[in-house]
């Protein structure tokens, strides 16, 4: 914990800011002078919002805040991308247009490893029988071909029902124009399952693109228990300990919402954590004056890393999550499931502070992707933690303070991670422990080289001419050694780099998007109709 400026009485309006990591949950109290006051909590993996509470709750007791009124509640969260990495999201159902039931599986052409035979696509999350068809159809241009049979849709619901669904998406044919037929089903899933959460596509994303609608939709219906279940649980808990100020999630575009409009779309908020810190150092750019820079962010879990150009980091419209990667549309197409929302465009590899350090079948040193997370940690946290990781390669190099750690509220045993580096790393390879750690601080290094590289040289930008930000509890510590191979001449590590993607959330603003397709042929079409359309949008909004 730090704080920064005076500690201010009951009187003043604080904004909080709240980052779940992998392995540490940030915690930032910023007052209308200010003046900020930090805290950074372990994770609790069974129940994320347990560390909130309890950072919170520390912050009002040693700082001697009982009875502050606190303003607003910004919240970047990884309970969304967990569940799709994790395979932990609903039993979800899909209801679509009859001969089309298999969209989800045959995906696009796109393929990671191109010339790779035996490389396997995800399994689609939602299976095989648990894609209900109904007869209509709806042509490309919203006319009604062929009407939707109630009955048929009430033997479809009822159906995913007898499986024991606990969400449902529906995804009709073409019906970006014209929603008549999701309507209905909406109407009869209502009726008949009032107690299942279900999306409509044209609710979700009203675009063209068959496939893309499809798994965009599925994904969001996969989310809908496991974000309403958290974010209820976790209003509940900020209301029992005081807190009942407007609570605001970062989404994956890099702009805030609401609690009502995440839990109606949770596809919008799965890169909602890495965003964070990509707006707090577009902050930090624009307030330096440097106006070209890479945002490098390194926690215990995962590194991340996005580019800054003119003051603006840069977003995807369209990007793949799960099996196990989670990465940008320009990075690494095809792997896992498609989501056509937009996002800050940003590559993330499996190296943190938390990866573990181990040796292959041939005796070559790898780092990651596991990674001990929060429990059991590194090995020198003392918490039962028995394999090597980055952060035990850092200590024995001494980079990090044994007792200074998160503040001086965690004490590290550097005997420890010496001890479990020998024996599992330095003493099987036949080399000098420092060596060792070296070789693991140098190898961890060069795989997060790979991020910056992918939004930089592979999109023709020399990396050279740009500005490091290194944030995030592990970012500063690699920040000299990756600019140095890059050729990166300037480095900026802003004030508590740990808990800096908490700060940036209150760097955000309430932001949404909303689109929609139109097919005409502009030559024929009367501009009233796209006038009318975009005050459609502009109501939404």
């Amino acid at each position: 914990m730090n704080a920064v400026g005076d500690e201010k009485s009951s009187t003043d309006v604080y904004r909080v800011g709240v980052d779940i990591g992998g392995t540490f949950t940030d915690i930032v109290f910023v007052s209308p002078d200010g003046a900020v006051i930090t805290r950074k909590v372990s994770s609790t993996a069974d129940d994320y919002a347990r560390a909130i509470i309890d950072g919170i709750g520390q912050v009002i007791t040693s700082h001697v805040l009982e009875g502050i009124s606190i303003g607003e509640v910004m919240h970047g969260t990884t309970v969304a991308s967990n569940a799709i990495l994790e395979m932990t999201g609903a039993r979800t159902g899909l209801i679509t247009t009859r001969g089309f039931r298999d969209v989800l599986e045959l995906r696009t052409l796109r393929m990671p490893r191109l010339y790779d035979l035996a490389w396997e696509k995800p399994p689609p999350l939602v299976e095989r029988y648990l894609r209900m068809e109904v007869d209509e159809r709806i042509d490309a241009n919203g006319n009604i071909q062929r009407e939707v049979d109630s009955a048929d849709i009430g033997r479809a619901v009822e159906r995913l029902l007898a499986e024991g669904v606990e969400a449902i998406a529906v995804c009709l044919l073409n019906s970006f124009a014209n929603p008549v037929h999701e309507q209905m089903v909406l109407e009869v899933l209502k009726t008949k399952a009032p107690h299942i959460p279900c999306c409509i596509s044209f609710d979700v994303l009203p675009e063209m693109k068959e496939y893309e609608r499809t798994s965009t939709t599925v994904i969001n219906a996969y989310l809908l228990p496991v974000v309403s279940n958290y974010l209820a649980s976790l209003v509940q808990k900020l209301a029992e300990i005081g807190v009942n100020a407007p609570l605001l999630l970062m989404q994956s575009n890099g702009g805030l919402t609401t609690v009502e409009q995440a839990r109606r779309l949770p596809c919008h908020i799965i890169e909602s954590g890495p965003a964070a810190g990509v707006v707090g150092a577009q902050a930090l750019s624009q307030a330096s004056g440097i106006d070209d820079v890479v945002s490098f962010d390194m926690g215990g879990t995962t590194a991340k890393a996005s580019l800054i150009e003119k003051g603006m980091y840069s977003r995807a419209v369209e990007y793949s999550v799960g099996a196990g990667i989670m990465v940008g549309s320009r990075l690494l197409t095809g792997a896992g499931y498609r989501l056509k929302v937009p996002a800050i465009d940003l590559a993330e590899v499996g190296a943190g502070g938390g990866s573990i350090v181990w040796l292959d079948a041939g005796g070559a040193m790898q780092i990651g992707p596991r990674s001990a997370g929060a429990s059991p940690g590194p090995v020198c946290y003392g918490l039962g933690g028995s394999e090597p990781t980055v952060t035990d390669a850092n200590v024995v190099l001494g980079y990090l303070n044994p007792d200074y750690l998160v503040g001086g509220e965690l004490k590290i045993d550097s005997e420890l991670s010496h001890s479990v580096l020998s024996h599992v790393v330095a003493t099987p390879l036949g080399i000098d422990l420092v060596e060792a750690a070296h070789g693991a601080h140098e190898i961890a290094a060069a795989n997060m080289i790979r991020a910056v590289k992918a939004v930089s040289s592979e999109r023709g930008r020399d990396p050279r001419s740009y500005a490091m930000v290194a944030f995030g509890g592990n970012g500063p510590l690699f920040a000299a050694t990756m600019a140095k191979v890059l050729g990166m001449k300037r480095i900026l590590v802003p004030p508590s780099p740990g808990v800096f993607s908490a700060l940036g959330l209150l760097s955000a603003a309430v932001e949404h998007h909303y689109s929609r397709t139109l097919r005409r042929i502009v030559r024929l079409t009367d501009p009233l109709e796209f006038e009318t359309q975009w005050q459609v949008l502009e109501t939404e909004a």
